[in-house]
């Protein structure tokens, strides 16, 4: 389907619409395209009768407005588009798309109809803080890490021990990351990784009056599920489910078990049983 391009907020938004049914806005995690939704989660939505939108977050395919950007700007960008598009969506977000799906659903209710978070946290955490601030000083003393070692760096903090454990699905990831690593970090991204996260909003999640679900991924390093179970308690009448085997990318490690869990939800049936 082709990209759109239409000026949110003073902000080009690349976006793409493919299928037809209820609509789903897609929201991808930090320092990456809508594009990656593509591979698992588009097709099989799609297929099972709606209609897809995702969208570059602020700072993938445009570098304007990305100077002091927050969450509540990419919360914004994302309302304008689904207003533009006619009306209330189900939203799902993983990592920092979740965050936005948060904002949203607090700040714009009536534009969210079930609301979906992977990998979710709602307040900060000190390794996640350290991250961020290492990302941020390589950023300022204008460092590049060669990408065969960003390769290594991404599948340890992203992928499951089981999926490391097989050198030949280890080494398919690697050439996967190394060759999609971008030679320099961009402004947008480096504006992303800048972002205020410091903020507590478990109290305000209190406030969620959208359907929800919170998926976590057993492995994951980053957004420990721990996490998404007090996300999931903040919001009243939340759902959590967790999926085994997975990390931080379990939408890409575990696409049939998310995609399942997806589309149950949305459709509004049992959800099924995990491991």
């Amino acid at each position: 389907m082709p990209t759109l391009t239409l000026t949110l907020n003073h902000v080009p938004v690349n976006y793409v619409v493919t299928g037809a049914g209820p609509r789903v806005l897609l929201i991808m995690g930090a320092g990456s395209p809508g594009r990656v939704w593509n591979t698992y989660q588009v097709p099989a939505l799609v297929k099972a009768g709606f209609e897809v939108v995702t969208m570059d977050n602020r700072g993938i395919t445009s570098m304007a407005g990305i100077e002091g950007m927050s969450i509540a700007d990419l919360a914004a960008d994302a309302a304008a588009l689904i207003e533009h598009l006619g009306g209330p969506a189900h939203v799902i977000g993983t990592s920092l798309g979740s965050r936005v799906v948060q904002e949203l659903a607090i700040t714009r209710p009536e534009l969210l109809a079930k609301a979906i978070m992977l990998a979710a946290t709602g307040r900060p955490h000190p390794v996640e803080a350290a991250l961020n601030r290492g990302q941020r000083a390589l950023h300022q003393a204008g460092i590049d890490l060669p990408p065969s070692y960003t390769a290594a760096i991404s599948a340890v903090l992203n992928l499951s021990p089981h999926t490391l454990a097989d050198p030949q699905k280890a080494q398919e990831w690697l050439d996967i990351f190394e060759y999609s690593a971008p030679t320099t970090t961009s402004a947008g991204v480096r504006a992303q990784t800048a972002m205020d996260r410091s903020h507590n909003r478990l109290t305000d999640l209190a406030a969620i009056q959208a359907p929800t679900l919170v998926i976590g991924f057993r492995d994951d390093r980053l957004t420990p599920p721990a996490q998404g179970i007090e996300v999931a308690a903040a919001i009243p009448g939340a759902r959590y489910e967790q999926i085994a085997q997975c990390g931080h990318f379990g939408y890409l490690e575990r696409p049939e078990e998310v995609n399942a869990l997806l589309i149950a939800f949305l459709h509004g049936r049992p959800l099924p049983q995990q491991p």
